[in-house]
């Protein structure tokens, strides 16, 4: 409407331009027209190409079932083949009954058989140490270990052994004084026995008149003096005698003041009692010990033991066995380097105590020669080998042969058939079984996850078959 009311006003202003408005109006409707036309163009255009994505898809999903379903039908029938039996590799070995004595495979530690603690015998400055006295020595029997001042201990032996010197010389004056009064003693009793006699004539002659009273009286007085005298004498040689055994104690303390002051002197220099590894030490020169401080650890290096567990089990069969367990061989090896080291060792001696986290019998066996082929210290982790009781009619098998603990399959004809066993011993990665094997059979070693009577194998024997 606005376009035509300023036609109109242009025409009422300007009469003389009235057919040059005309033809602008029909143009402008003209460019209307055509605009319009253009708009439904590109409608129908954008209608028919969104026809087409959504019919195409339709179209090509149609042909495609339709040309599945044509190769579908004329697809030529395939003949079906008869369903195949399955077969198992397996390897097997055979199986043979008879007595068998299995071998036992144990570890255990190495321990020393005799391990002293040396202590200071004597208190001193410490002046003298051996060669051997040092962590990881090594010291032969009566190598000299320790040396402690002894001049204390030497002046204590001449000192004592000048008052034995001066005790035994007052002993020999006494018995000396002692031959002196038994001499007396002999003269005062033949003169008691001169006096007793005189006496005994005197008195006859008195009563007869011969001789007076008087000269009786004073034969009296001689027979009581010389009789106390004689007294006195025996006296003095029992005092004598008391004071000779008194002084022969003094001597006899003085001699064992010396022995042990001489002990003393020894005791300063302490010496190896045996061969021996040396460790912990606690004394060098310079330092002042004390009676009973420590000086080092020996462990005698010509006795070893190697300590190892048997089980309840094991344990009983081998104590009830012909050869009980004392005495037995055991085989060792120590793995070091690239080959290991082997010795033998016989079991002397059991635990002193059976405690429940060891799981049985602690076992003591001593190596022979524990200085070859290499020296063997304790401490080190061995492999023991031992010969276990004798078994009797049971079968060798590995234990991958063994399933459940009771039950192991043989073949027989190409298939397998199960056999009920008892497990008895083991033997390294082997075990011993009886029940319903035979001498002959063929177990099976290798490990079916599906195993059962009845199943096909293929048997493919390889070493020990």
């Amino acid at each position: 409407m606005k376009p035509q009311q300023d036609i109109q006003s242009r025409a009422v202003a300007r009469p003389g331009e009235t057919q040059q408005v005309d033809v602008a109006g029909r143009q402008d409707e003209e460019k209307h027209h055509g605009a319009d036309a253009h708009q439904r163009r590109g409608l129908l255009v954008s209608i028919v190409r969104l026809g087409l994505q959504a019919v195409i898809p339709i179209l090509i999903l149609a042909g495609s079932l339709a040309t599945y379903s044509y190769m579908k039908a004329t697809k030529p029938e395939v003949r079906k083949r008869a369903p195949r039996e399955a077969a198992y590799a397996v390897k097997s070995v055979p199986v043979t009954i008879a007595d068998i004595a299995p071998v036992l495979k144990l570890y255990g530690t190495t321990a020393a058989g005799r391990q002293v603690e040396i202590r200071s015998l004597v208190a001193g400055r410490v002046i003298e140490t051996g060669e051997g006295l040092r962590d990881g020595g090594e010291v032969e029997v009566g190598a000299t270990l320790l040396k402690i001042d002894p001049f204390d201990f030497e002046i204590k032996v001449r000192e004592t052994k000048s008052q034995l010197a001066e005790a035994t010389a007052r002993l020999a004056e006494m018995k000396a004084s002692v031959a002196t009064e038994q001499g007396n003693l002999k003269f005062i009793e033949a003169q008691v026995e001169l006096a007793r006699t005189d006496l005994g004539r005197a008195a006859p002659l008195a009563k007869r008149g011969t001789v007076s009273e008087r000269t009786v009286d004073d034969r009296r007085l001689i027979v009581s003096q010389r009789e106390q005298a004689l007294t006195q004498t025996r006296n003095n040689v029992a005092v004598w005698n008391a004071r000779i055994d008194q002084q022969e104690a003094v001597i006899e303390r003085l001699r064992t003041t010396i022995e042990q002051s001489q002990k003393r002197v020894a005791e300063a220099t302490l010496k190896a009692p045996f061969n021996a590894y040396v460790f912990g030490i606690g004394a060098q020169v310079g330092r002042m010990l004390n009676a009973n401080d420590s000086v080092a650890t020996l462990i005698d290096r010509d006795w070893i033991d190697v300590r190892f567990t048997l089980t309840n089990e094991q344990f009983g069969r081998l104590v009830q066995g012909r050869k009980g367990l004392i005495g037995r061989e055991v085989e060792l090896e120590w793995r070091v380097g690239q080959a290991p080291l082997r010795y033998s060792a016989r079991i002397e001696r059991l635990g002193a105590r059976v405690t429940s986290n060891t799981g049985g019998v602690d076992v003591y066996a001593r190596i022979v020669n524990p200085l070859q082929p290499v020296a063997i210290r304790p401490g080190a982790f061995v492999e023991a080998t031992l010969k276990d009781a004798v078994f009797e009619k049971v079968a060798q098998i590995p234990s991958t042969a063994v399933y459940d603990s009771s039950r192991v399959y043989v073949i027989e004809k190409g298939r397998l058939q199960g056999r009920k066993v008892r497990i008895l011993a083991t033997s390294g990665s082997d075990v011993l079984v009886e029940g319903e094997l035979k001498t002959g059979d063929r177990v099976v070693t290798t490990r079916l996850s599906t195993p059962g009577d009845g199943v096909r194998v293929q048997e493919q024997r390889g070493n020990g078959a």
